[in-house]
């Protein structure tokens, strides 16, 4: 795969090109492949495909689902998408159609006609977004080129498979209308932007994308926001103001830490959410230091603040009617004079005290800051902290699916419905303080920061060590997302977060789209 930079544009309907001059990829499941008639895709074929090879090639890909095959070599690739889905799978197949993306990309211009519902749109568009990353370093990069996404929605039908549509509830009429008007197609170059902007960050290595850089991001998006500067609380006065998780996580490394906050105030607004990202911008492991091979990899620790920067950057576009907060929690966790050491003892923004066991688990420390910072200072009824924060997320959830974990039946289940519906998937894990919180039990502190049973429902303690600091008994809404393996593909970010805070809470925006696709309804 190429790293050029690739501008990627959407449009609904095709745009008659010669193959030869760009080259054309056809993909969709093979149910709404076989929906089209010759007359609906010769304008991106012809003079190179006829009628007849086409009609073969759909007998082809329609035998062998998640196969592709050329029609011209080296210019009309034909693929379509897996023909079943479980229920816990996105219908899109999203995570499929990036992989035949990824395995068929041009190094030149090129064109790809997307085949599918209206209700799909969205998440099978985030799926090819994601497929060409920004970031690259190489010393002659291929020039820059260009992706044409062209869409045909195709009518609503029951595929193979009783399940195709269970667990993600009804479906909007605005969803089923067969067109995409302009303001929907510029939400989708919206979040499509936004998932490569976050991808972008996760991807650029901590020499380059350090605390002082993420900040500065923080600071371009509020400009393109035309909102206000991102309020920053740095170095010495986050010791000073109490939050010592963050603090201490970040105080040995040579750019101190900080906690950034980017804000959005909706007119008339009656309620306010606010994100908190972890933004580890380097994981060492501290003073209780990773292996070598551990290590690799760990510049993407801070892809839960990338995701809720890029988010907000989405939802503000669409104009929400609550007050919104982006608040990042930035600092690289490194090794040196001022290294926290096991058993140091903190003293956390909520004021409690914190036994360090282990400095590896230090994510769960600045996200506590974060998330009292939300509800004590900012006000927050609604938060939700998202981060790359467990190993053992992928273990209990997979490599596709997100962990969350929350204090209300009701926003757990909209979340796992939003990702159903963009495909950046969530699944639940049990919600049970009475059962897990012991586990950081502490004989001279308030709590431990990493459990005594590492095989005790390791992803959900996590997430009660963030919400201890807001207390169980916190009278808002509070949800965890532990995306530590979804955020990234092989060696690649994917921007996972910005879809699935965009859609859970697209129901009180401007966006057309977003709304139909949000399961939350009011917040």
């Amino acid at each position: 795969m190429s790293n050029a930079t690739v501008n990627i544009k959407f449009q609904w309907g095709l745009k008659s090109s010669d193959p030869e001059q760009l080259p054309v990829l056809v993909i969709g499941q093979s149910g709404h492949l076989n929906q089209l008639s010759w007359s609906d895709v010769r304008c991106k074929l012809e003079p190179r495909v006829t009628e007849e090879a086409w009609k073969r090639g759909l007998s082809c890909v329609s035998t062998s689902p998640g196969e592709s095959c050329e029609l011209w070599p080296r210019a009309v690739t034909l693929a379509s998408l897996p023909a079943r889905r479980s229920r816990h799978a996105a219908p899109s197949r999203a995570h499929a159609l990036a992989k035949i993306v990824r395995a068929t990309q041009r190094t030149t211009d090129e064109a790809i006609v997307l085949v599918c519902r209206k209700r799909d749109v969205y998440a099978s568009c985030m799926g090819i977004a994601r497929s060409y990353p920004l970031y690259h370093a190489r010393s002659s990069p291929p020039p820059a080129r260009a992706l044409s996404v062209e869409i045909l929605l195709v009518a609503e039908d029951k595929l193979e498979g009783e399940s195709e549509d269970e667990g993600v509830g009804p479906t909007d009429p605005s969803l089923l209308d067969g067109a995409l008007s302009l303001e929907e197609l510029t939400t989708i170059h919206q979040a499509a932007d936004a998932t490569r902007l976050a991808a972008r960050i996760t991807d650029t290595p901590t020499n380059i994308m350090n605390v002082d850089k993420f900040i500065e991001e923080a600071c371009n998006v509020a400009k393109e926001l035309d909102i206000p500067e991102p309020c920053i609380i740095r170095g010495e006065e986050l010791r000073a103001r109490g939050m010592g998780g963050l603090y201490g996580v970040g105080r040995a490394a040579s750019c101190p830490p900080a906690l950034v906050t980017l804000s959005y105030a909706a007119p008339a607004a009656a309620r306010t959410v606010a994100w908190v990202g972890k933004g580890i911008v380097y994981d060492t492991g501290g003073l209780s230091i990773k292996a070598r091979a551990s290590m690799v990899g760990m510049k993407g620790d801070c892809g839960g603040a990338a995701a809720v920067l890029g988010a907000f950057a989405l939802t503000v576009k669409a104009k929400p009617e609550f007050n919104l907060h982006a608040v990042l929690c930035l600092a690289e966790n490194s090794v040196g004079p001022n290294a926290t050491r096991p058993d140091d003892v903190h003293t956390l923004y909520s004021g409690r005290t914190v036994e360090i066991n282990n400095t590896d688990a230090e994510g769960r420390l600045v996200l506590s800051d974060g998330v009292v910072y939300a509800h004590r200072d900012l006000k927050a009824d609604t938060i939700v902290d998202v981060a790359t924060l467990t190993g053992a997320q992928g273990t209990a959830t997979g490599k596709q699916h997100a962990a969350v974990l929350c204090n209300g039946a009701a926003l757990e289940a909209a979340a796992v419905r939003a990702g159903l519906r963009c495909a950046e998937l969530a699944h639940a894990l049990p919600f049970a303080p009475e059962l897990h919180f012991a586990e950081f039990t502490s004989c001279v502190a308030d709590m431990k920061n990493s459990v005594a049973d590492r095989n005790n429902a390791q992803p959900s303690c996590a997430g009660l060590f963030i919400l201890a600091h807001l207390g169980f008994d916190f009278p808002g809404q509070w949800l965890h997302v532990d995306m530590a393996s979804p955020s990234v593909c092989g060696e690649r970010a994917t921007g996972y977060g910005v879809s699935l805070l965009a859609v859970l809470f697209g129901a009180r925006t401007g966006s057309r789209l977003l709304r139909a696709l949000s399961p939350l309804g009011r917040l």
